[in-house]
């Protein structure tokens, strides 16, 4: 089996290009299952609505990070939308839900875990990795395709959560910075793990946003509005995992990164 798990979406552009390449990636690495994070989607700052029924329509799971709840008003809408999930590690009185069991096309179960980590994250959450381990001894022992998305800036806290889970999930993947890291691995205990996956925006751009904006806020050190880059070339990046539905081992992963003229 294969799932694919692709990075931040941010902005119009972002969600236009899987919209439109999503489809293909499925086919080109045969992937029963695709999870989207989805937490830039809208203008660049969190999720509505209304752009997550637009990436459910070829995503099977959206998941969430600390832009959660930046646009106003999704705070009533999460619960309508059963296959978007925020980060788990959440207090319990916040909306919504940080973990869930779906069907793949084959009519597989695959558990989809958020977390958030703590390391340079200006959110206050509860510890991934004890949330995590409850969450594990929670899931029926049936299911034992797992894929965790833990969206962090510490790339030290994403490999220590990959180490964590080792032999106890299919997957490990990073979200949050942006930037798609080089070091891909699938650990000896069958969990694949890679760092950050990257992000779906705009291929000229400082993590999705105007690169002169960016500039001068930089050499200015004054507030500057930072643009979301919505046309030109968009890059989708995400990675692909082949793994063993009977045991939820993974196999391989394969980063990837695409791009589209929009």
């Amino acid at each position: 089996m294969n799932l694919i798990f692709l990075g931040d979406v941010v902005g119009k552009g972002g969600r236009n290009a899987v919209k439109a390449l999503l489809p293909e990636l499925r086919r080109e690495f045969n992937a029963q299952f695709a999870v989207v994070n989805g937490e830039n989607s809208a203008a660049g700052s969190g999720i509505t609505g209304s752009c997550a029924r637009e990436l459910l329509e070829v995503a099977d799971v959206v998941t969430l990070g600390d832009h959660t709840w930046d646009q106003k008003g999704f705070e009533n809408e999460i619960h309508l939308y059963d296959r978007v999930i925020r980060p788990a590690n959440y207090s319990l009185t916040q909306p919504g839900r940080g973990w869930g069991i779906f069907r793949n096309v084959a009519g597989g179960e695959v558990a989809v875990i958020a977390l958030q980590g703590k390391v340079f994250m200006r959110e206050s959450a509860y510890c991934p990795f004890e949330t995590v381990d409850k969450i594990l001894k929670e899931l029926p022992s049936s299911v034992k395709t797992i894929l965790v998305d833990f969206h962090s800036e510490a790339s030290s806290e994403k490999l220590a959560m990959g180490y964590f889970l080792e032999g106890r999930v299919t997957a490990v993947l990073g979200s949050h910075t942006h930037v798609q890291t080089a070091d891909g691995r699938v650990l000896p205990g069958g969990t694949a793990v890679l760092s950050d996956t990257g992000m779906c925006g705009a291929d000229r751009s400082v993590l999705g946003r105007e690169v002169e904006s960016v500039l001068k806020k930089f050499t200015t050190g004054m507030p500057v509005r930072l643009p979301v880059v919505e046309n030109g070339l968009i890059r989708v990046d995400g990675a692909a995992v082949t793994y063993d539905h009977t045991t939820g081992r993974a196999l391989k992963i394969v980063p990837f990164s695409r791009t589209i003229g929009l």
